[in-house]
């Protein structure tokens, strides 16, 4: 196989929808361009035709996955809730949004959307309760995805209730409320900040 041929054969797109297939069955820890190159019958080095490298791969997994992220006509809460909803749609769908946007890979879009909503209901300090609000959004949604794979591979403790996620909804919708607070006024005056 010349690389000209697996250029030809496959695009940025199709590796994308394969790589996002394949994080789905193996989780993201197994994700490895070596495999998407074996889904994709190709050699590894083909899959750099189209990334330059594993993390330009993953902001664009992450930018996919933040992309079903409604964007307006929602408040808060909700625009939160969409955020939360799109990581879980994906298998460590949280842990590979947060590793990107911590490394500020890929585009802001939830941070964008959380703003949106916050200026539409009148935050004083919409950017920096956005990031407030997606840092909470990004951790509960991965706590929650490792609860249920640990669940998933019986490394839990026996608990009384079977659903190991039980109460962590009306715990998000707290974290996000609160979070929110009063939106015409600031969280912290800048000045108080270290």
């Amino acid at each position: 196989m010349s690389p000209e041929t697996n250029q030809a054969r496959h695009d940025r797109d199709s590796v994308a929808r394969s790589a996002l297939a394949l994080l789905d069955e193996v989780g993201l820890a197994d994700l490895s361009m070596r495999r998407i190159a074996a889904r994709l019958d190709v050699q590894p080095s083909a899959l750099y035709w189209h990334f330059a490298n594993k993390q330009e791969l993953l902001a664009e997994l992450a930018d996919r996955i933040t992309a079903s992220i409604p964007e307006s006509g929602q408040g808060v809460l909700a625009t939160a809730r969409g955020i939360r909803d799109a990581l879980f749609a994906y298998r460590d769908g949280a842990e590979l949004v947060l590793s990107t946007y911590a490394l500020q890979l890929g585009s802001s879009h939830a941070q964008q959307v959380l703003t949106a909503a916050l200026r539409a209901q009148g935050a004083i300090d919409a950017d920096d309760r956005g990031a407030a609000i997606l840092h909470f959004v990004l951790g509960h949604a991965t706590l929650v995805q490792q609860r249920m794979h640990a669940d998933s591979h019986g490394a839990l403790p026996a608990a009384p209730d079977p659903d190991v996620t039980a109460g962590l909804d009306r715990i998000f919708d707290l974290g996000v409320a609160a979070l929110a607070g009063d939106l015409n006024e600031r969280a912290t005056p800048p000045h108080a900040r270290a």
